[in-house]
């Protein structure tokens, strides 16, 4: 009998993300195989929809951190960096985000060994974000204690996540994470190519990019009997915007053992996106989401996609519809002497300059254009998600 997980998404208040910084965490772990995004039922006798959002790197450079300090209060609150996103990923069914940083306490740091305050998943949380990936590079910046207390706090949180794991016997209980909503089963992997170096102390676990453990892992997913089955890989060359041959091989090698989506993250650039229809079967890849929010202001760096993958069931049977990406791009205003950050959904914001300022809007102009043009080029049955001012309305390119 399988134990249920039941999370409640609801906002936290204010009070709760100063609680947090100091709180003493209750590392009692619910032994699940399976997260209920709702309690909702439906009947499979009718059609049923889902959508899934995917995001990519959560990073927390030092500029990020300082400028999510509030003076008056001593204390470190993102809401605002993530509030004119926010509606974006509310809308969708499920989001699910490549956190890069660990949660490992003070004192607080960022690059080259991430630790962000954990007022930064806090504030995924209330924009929307239902689980995150930690399996990455940076998994291992704060050693054991880091990789522990990581996952503590996002269990306090009730944050589901995925990709690095105390032990084995957790990892049993709780891999493949299998997420139910709206009558479907997902099933989500989560591995990294490497840790920067640093070994991963016994008993921790850390998903690795490897063909043996990966196909174990999906003969144990398909086994669950899922509607789909997702891998969310860390991998890739930073800074290309084309999938290298790893990224090519090991795409194929999930697909060839059981994955029908492939979600890259680690390039901190945006890659092309696939959709293809076979009969009844699709496939999807999204080879890099680039950058969600971080401190690296080089275009394409400091831009990203979000891709919304929309799913349709009836009778039991479960397909892909169809696929849009939403880009976004890091802004960086000056409020008050300080300096911000605001993550936005480009289509919605290109044109008012208003809001951004010249020099603003000349350097989202510059993401814009190299974003479009890959995509447009390379992208496969995946197009944009365009905001309509008029209907305040976002629909899909056709």
């Amino acid at each position: 009998m399988r134990q249920i997980l039941a999370i409640s998404i609801f906002l936290l208040s204010y009070n709760l993300s100063l609680a947090q910084e100091t709180l003493e965490i209750d590392t009692t772990i619910v032994p699940t195989d399976t997260i209920a995004i709702s309690t909702d039922t439906t009947s499979l006798t009718k059609d049923t929809t889902l959508s899934i959002l995917f995001i990519g790197d959560v990073m927390g450079h030092g500029t990020q951190i300082n400028a999510a300090f509030d003076d008056n209060t001593g204390k470190y609150n993102y809401d605002s960096c993530f509030k004119y996103i926010s509606p974006v990923i509310s809308q969708a069914d499920i989001a699910i985000a490549n956190l890069e940083v660990t949660l490992a306490g003070w004192p607080y740091k960022g690059y080259p060994q991430f630790s962000s305050p954990d007022a930064l998943a806090i504030s995924l949380k209330n924009a929307g974000v239902d689980i995150l990936a930690t399996a990455n590079n940076h998994s291992l910046d704060r050693r054991k204690k880091g990789l522990e207390r990581t996952i503590d706090m996002l269990d306090s949180l009730a944050i589901p996540h995925t990709g690095t794991f105390k032990n084995a016997e957790e990892r049993k209980k709780a891999y493949p994470m299998m997420i139910e909503k709206n009558g479907f089963k997902i099933a989500l992997l989560n591995y990294t190519y490497a840790t920067n170096g640093i070994p991963v102390s016994k008993p921790n676990i850390v998903n690795m990019i490897n063909k043996e453990a990966i196909a174990k892992d999906l003969k144990a997913a398909k086994a669950k009997d899922p509607d789909h089955i997702i891998v969310f890989m860390h991998w890739g060359a930073e800074y290309q915007l084309k999938p290298n041959k790893y990224e090519i091989s090991f795409n194929q090698f999930c697909k060839d053992n059981g994955a029908d989506i492939v979600i890259g993250a680690h390039p901190h650039v945006i890659q092309k996106m696939e959709l293809t229809h076979q009969n009844t079967y699709s496939s999807l890849t999204a080879y890099s989401l680039g950058n969600f929010v971080s401190n690296q202001r080089t275009s394409p760096r400091d831009g990203g996609a979000m891709i919304q993958i929309n799913f349709k069931k009836f009778g039991g049977e479960s397909t892909i519809v169809d696929a849009g990406y939403y880009l976004t791009w890091v802004y960086k205003p000056l409020i008050k002497g300080a300096r911000k950050f605001r993550v936005l959904p480009l289509s919605q914001y290109e044109d008012d300059e208003a809001f951004l300022g010249e020099t603003a809007l000349k350097k989202m102009t510059v993401y814009k254009k190299i974003a479009r043009k890959l995509f447009d080029a390379e992208n496969i049955n995946v197009p944009e998600y365009i905001y309509d001012s008029e209907s305040k309305a976002w629909e899909m390119e056709k």
